[in-house]
């Protein structure tokens, strides 16, 4: 009875730490968004470290398990998603991927649903004016960048994949300044209105 009790104490207390864990992590990133903006103009050229980050992601098929904690969070944002995708399964299944491949990232998976209700609307077959593929709105020169070019963008898996790994480039580019790598990954670098958006919907819907 010792021996189940010490067991028993021993998984709560890492599920505390775990949820301490995530929860300071996104505390971190909104008090990221505090910091002010930088004007400059956005480069064109594609960053070699970021080519080198997205060649090792799309090589990784990995997939990561959900823990508990994450159930927990499947429960919570399956009700803001139901409004947009009717069917039960297709959500889980969007979520378990959206978490997973923001857990890969180091990222807080409320900021990537916010950014892809605010890019697609987490329709994966959108495709913008200017040619982004997908759920996460990736631009599709990408795949020649980092020579896979059989890549499918629309796939959504592979989707978020690229967009995870190219949000927490910026994030680190911008030393954890969220609202500016948001503007980078947008493409509207020094502007306020990409961030605000992202963020007003990870407040009202998603935090």
């Amino acid at each position: 009875m010792t021996l189940l009790r010490t067991t028993s104490a021993k998984s709560t207390e890492a599920k505390c730490r775990q949820r301490q864990h995530w929860t300071s992590l996104l505390a971190w990133l909104v008090l990221c968004t505090l910091s002010g903006f930088v004007s400059a103009s956005d480069t064109t050229e594609p960053d070699p470290s970021l080519i080198s980050k997205l060649k090792l992601a799309a090589a990784d098929a990995q997939s990561f398990d959900n823990h508990y904690d994450a159930q927990v969070w499947l429960t919570a944002k399956d009700f803001h998603l139901a409004k947009l995708i009717k069917n039960a399964d297709q959500r889980l299944e969007l979520l378990s991927l959206i978490h997973s491949e923001a857990r890969r990232a180091d990222l807080a998976p409320e900021i990537v649903l916010a950014l892809i209700e605010v890019e697609s609307g987490f329709n994966s077959y959108a495709v913008s004016s200017a040619g982004a593929q997908g759920i996460m709105q990736v631009m599709p020169f990408w795949k020649t960048e980092i020579g896979r070019p059989q890549d499918n963008l629309i796939n959504t898996q592979t989707n978020l994949r690229y967009g995870c790994t190219i949000l927490k480039h910026y994030l680190d580019l911008e030393q954890g300044r969220l609202a500016e790598a948001l503007a980078r990954y947008n493409g509207s670098y020094g502007q306020t209105w990409y961030a605000e958006r992202v963020l007003d919907a990870w407040a009202e819907r998603w935090r």
